[in-house]
């Protein structure tokens, strides 16, 4: 079983820029969905939805190609995709030579594919979305809509995940909410880079307290996990501390690498929201 010990992250690597799908690294979810108390079944669904800013290749005459590719992996997947090795192997698509956008897309989805759902019987494709430079002027920048909870003049102390922080008063009628903050950080499990994001919460059901929830989302500063565990890190403290009817947990972090990573868990199923980026991305 792969580990994020045995990746490339926080190791010299070599830039193969020939097309190398060995390159992509997958990590099995299920060993920090397990740190939760979760089995095989997690009471979510969503997606990671993936931009990928650097991605270029070369047509059949030699001529550069550049593109930005969207990519939503189900949060069903047993794996994620290590973003080190994803710009690894974006980047052998360098001097590979493709006939079309079209054949680029398709490698690109068989391969994530592959990769997202290595070891299951199970399979669906990964979603693959190419926008090419006649799109990137139609690229909007959005902030979350909602309350923004970062209003708020709150005493901070904690900085490793608190879920005692969250708290709801069940004694009030039940409100539907939709909270936002940009004052999420954590690091990678590895290398201990910080990683910035913004996170927006939806939820129906008891109130839940803002100074507590704020206090709580700034206690991830220091804290050393993946994009995709932190968020189902926070949708599993909010459910099982707060236990919504309905909620929905959407985080954006900053790119690293012409990468950025955006989860979606949800309790219920939902549309994806569309992969637009926020100011800081």
């Amino acid at each position: 079983m792969n580990t994020p010990e045995h990746s490339q992250l926080g190791k010299p690597s070599a830039y193969i820029d020939q097309y190398d799908a060995s390159l992509l690294f997958p990590l099995p979810r299920q060993p920090k969905r397990a740190e939760l108390g979760l089995g095989e079944q997690p009471p979510f669904f969503g997606a990671d939805l993936w931009t990928a800013f650097e991605l270029s290749w070369l047509n059949l005459r030699g001529k550069p190609q550049v593109a930005l590719a969207h990519v939503t992996i189900p949060c069903e997947t047993p794996n994620i995709i290590e973003s080190k090795s994803f710009k690894l192997y974006l980047n052998s698509f360098n001097n590979a030579r493709f006939a079309d956008a079209g054949e680029v897309q398709a490698r690109l989805r068989a391969d994530l594919s592959e990769a997202a759902w290595r070891g299951s019987a199970q399979g669906a494709t990964v979603g693959v979305q190419l926008l090419l430079p006649e799109m990137f002027d139609r690229q909007q920048v959005h902030e979350f809509d909602g309350i923004s909870l970062d209003r708020l003049d709150v005493e901070c102390t904690h900085y490793q995940p608190a879920p005692e922080l969250l708290r709801a008063d069940a004694s009030l009628p039940a409100v539907t909410e939709t909270l936002t903050s940009n004052l999420l950080k954590s690091n990678c499990l590895v290398t201990g880079q910080p990683d910035w994001g913004s996170v927006q919460i939806r939820y129906t059901g008891a109130k839940i307290d803002e100074e507590g929830l704020l206090q709580y989302i700034v206690s991830f500063r220091n804290h050393n996990e993946f994009h995709e565990q932190c968020v189902e890190r926070i949708f599993m403290d909010i459910w099982r501390r707060c236990a919504p009817l309905k909620l929905s947990v959407y985080a954006r972090y900053t790119r690293r690498g012409g990468l950025d990573i955006n989860p979606l868990r949800t309790s219920h199923p939902q549309a994806l929201p569309g992969n637009i980026r926020n100011a800081r991305q």
